[in-house]
């Protein structure tokens, strides 16, 4: 519900993937810390079970210590039910499974290209887009039967393709995508105003930027604190601290400790190299450029003070949620409130009229990115106030930064192409031209069809 003076709404949520065992609990968390909106989540998911399971969980979340709304979850059997009527559309899901990524990730290792994340792009990103992108197909085309008027919240990778397949299947929605990458290098800067000016304490609403490129290869140009520049700062920040890195996780997050930490090193020589502050992690960033710049091979990696995420690291903490959402629907472990960082609860608000949010998103470009394509999705600030994303004219890169971009968005629309048509000649124009792609162009053939032999059960009619 929303309060409006003496008026009260009911609100729907329909959650698309929602047997998730990570976002979904991050949602349920992140309403149940507001006290403006109440109403109910519909959770669908392909996997029954883990919904229904959600659905208990969610219903017991309601009583949990410092909750300040109630939430109603139930589990759908069709995602029409569950989009009827709805007023939010929240998309997470996993295209296939970890067997899936398990080839993504590490099936190119045979020809020596290494992979930091594999989810987005490189081999494994464009392996994952073509299992994606029919699946986001059908959801918007039933997001336009059921909900037409819905905003809709994605937070599945690609990010990019999958928001770009939103829009080319149904122009008319209202959808963004939501990343949290940012705010990591948000904190960095926070961190580094805190170590250069010996401040106690700065807070990532304090730092203001202006952000612009494609999800997970985003930069930001612009920076103030208290309405002072604070670029000349990072640029002496990074030089300080180029060569042995910076990490803000704290010791027991540390990069050699945890492979989805990082010392920001990509990013401080990106920094040095170009003059614009990549804002993403470093693992996102380094499978944008070319593999023989920070993925060489492990021992390079490792000089670049970041980690290499193993799938089978993925599969053991999977086991791990699993074991928690069996003591959680049991009532063995009680759920507990905790802020996720996200800004998707916040987005909802504004977009009900309860605020004004600035913050950045992933839309098609309608001329805040002036040197990329009309239509094309680019990651920028926006604004969103009642029922309005509004993008925020970023600006124009430096050449050689936006080289860069317009070759990832090129490779992209015609993964998007060739997947829709299911022609493979098609999908490998952009397999063979990925930055990462050192292999010679029959190894490239090879590595390409052994990678869809693998993940064949979610392509069907290929």
């Amino acid at each position: 519900m929303v309060r409006d003076g003496d008026r009260i709404k009911q609100l729907k949520i329909a959650y698309i993937g929602g047997g998730s065992r990570g976002w979904a609990w991050g949602l349920m968390s992140d309403l149940l810390s507001q006290d403006q909106l109440s109403g109910d989540v519909y959770l669908y998911d392909i996997d029954k079970q883990a919904a229904h399971n959600n659905e208990i969980i969610g219903n017991k979340a309601n009583s949990a210590e410092g909750a300040k709304s109630f939430w109603n979850y139930k589990a759908c059997d069709t995602i029409g039910e569950a989009l009827t009527g709805c007023d939010f559309v929240v998309i997470s899901i996993l295209p296939g499974t970890f067997d899936e990524m398990h080839s993504d990730v590490h099936t190119p290792e045979k020809y020596g290209i290494y992979q930091s994340v594999g989810d987005t792009t490189g081999p494994g990103g464009i392996l994952r887009a073509m299992r994606t992108i029919p699946m986001y197909v059908e959801i918007a085309e039933a997001i336009k039967k059921y909900s037409p008027q819905a905003w809709v919240i994605s937070y599945t990778n690609p990010m990019t393709m999958c928001v770009q397949t939103l829009y080319k299947t149904f122009p008319q929605i209202k959808a963004f995508g939501c990343c949290h990458e940012v705010f990591g290098t948000q904190n960095l800067i926070a961190e580094a105003i805190k170590n250069m000016r010996g401040v106690e304490k700065v807070t990532r609403d304090e730092v203001k930027i202006n952000v612009l490129g494609i999800n997970h290869f985003t930069w930001i140009d612009k920076i103030s604190y208290h309405n002072e520049d604070m670029m000349p700062l990072m640029r002496e920040f990074s030089a300080m601290f180029s060569e042995e890195g910076f990490c803000t996780e704290g010791d027991k997050d540390h990069w050699m400790n945890n492979s989805f930490a990082s010392a920001n090193a990509v990013k401080m020589d990106l920094f040095k190299r170009y003059g614009v502050l990549a804002a993403a992690g470093d693992r996102h960033l380094a499978e944008f450029v070319p593999g023989n710049w920070y993925l060489k091979d492990p021992e390079t990696v490792t000089s670049w003070k970041f980690g290499l995420t193993s799938v089978d690291w993925r599969k053991d903490d999977q086991k791990k949620r699993l074991e928690r959402a069996a003591r959680l629907v049991s009532g063995e472990e009680v759920f507990t409130i905790k802020s996720t960082g996200e800004e998707g609860v916040n987005q909802m608000k504004a977009l009900l009229g309860l605020n004004t949010l600035v913050t950045n998103v992933n839309v098609p470009n309608v001329g805040q990115m002036p040197d990329v394509p009309l239509g094309v999705v680019v990651e920028t600030n926006a604004v969103f106030r009642n029922d309005t994303v509004m993008p925020i004219t970023a600006g124009k890169l430096p050449h050689e930064v936006q080289s860069l971009i317009n070759r990832q968005i090129h490779n992209f629309m015609t993964v998007i192409d060739g997947t829709l048509k299911k022609d493979r000649d098609i999908v490998f124009r952009a397999f063979a031209n990925d930055p990462l792609m050192t292999a010679s162009i029959r190894d490239a053939r090879k590595l390409f069809n052994e990678m869809i032999e693998n993940t064949k059960k979610y392509l069907p009619g290929w």
